[in-house]
């Protein structure tokens, strides 16, 4: 059994999903929640909160493998410089506990969860859900954590199937 930590960064709220994937590929929901960042007395403070929050959701749920979402071009300058600035604070917050990288491009994650590299929010929402066995409505960037967990389970179990490292096998795109 792997633990698995998503996460979806975003400058407003950080989406986190846990997933375990046995050894058959099975996926078990364990935890999910946005860090909800805004309110914070100022930006570096939002950082703090992201640091923080995954700090805690490690020391709490142990993952082994921590996939995270690559940033795509935003729609300013200040958009996306925010989001980077998001993205590698969870970074050192993770690597800083010694976990494993993987990194996933949203046309890549919405394929794997979807089977669409355009889909909706609603789709992913939907089948995350479905691939989860989970009721009612999902916050989306939640959803969005667990969906970034629910890709790197499949490029795994598709590696082993293969006899490579997960990170060979998606090297080769």
């Amino acid at each position: 059994m792997t633990r698995i930590l998503g996460i979806d960064p975003g400058s407003q709220r950080t989406g986190i999903g846990i997933i375990d994937v046995d050894d058959a590929g099975r996926l078990m929901h364990v935890h999910h929640v946005p860090l909800v960042l805004v309110g914070a007395a100022d930006f570096p403070q939002r950082l703090r909160r992201v640091v923080e929050g995954l700090t805690e959701a490690i020391d709490t749920w142990r993952p082994q493998e921590v996939a995270v979402e690559k940033v795509f071009m935003a729609r300013n300058a200040d958009s996306a410089l925010k989001l980077g600035q998001a993205r590698g604070a969870a970074l050192a917050a993770v690597v800083m506990q010694d976990l494993p990288v993987y990194e996933y491009a949203a046309k890549e994650i919405k394929l794997a969860v979807v089977g669409r590299g355009g889909a909706e929010k609603q789709q992913i929402q939907h089948m995350v859900g479905l691939l989860l066995n989970l009721k009612g409505r999902l916050q989306a960037d939640a959803a969005d954590a667990l969906a970034v967990a629910i890709t790197h389970a499949h490029v795994r179990a598709t590696a082993r199937k293969m006899g490579m490292d997960t990170r060979q096998a998606w090297s080769r795109k």
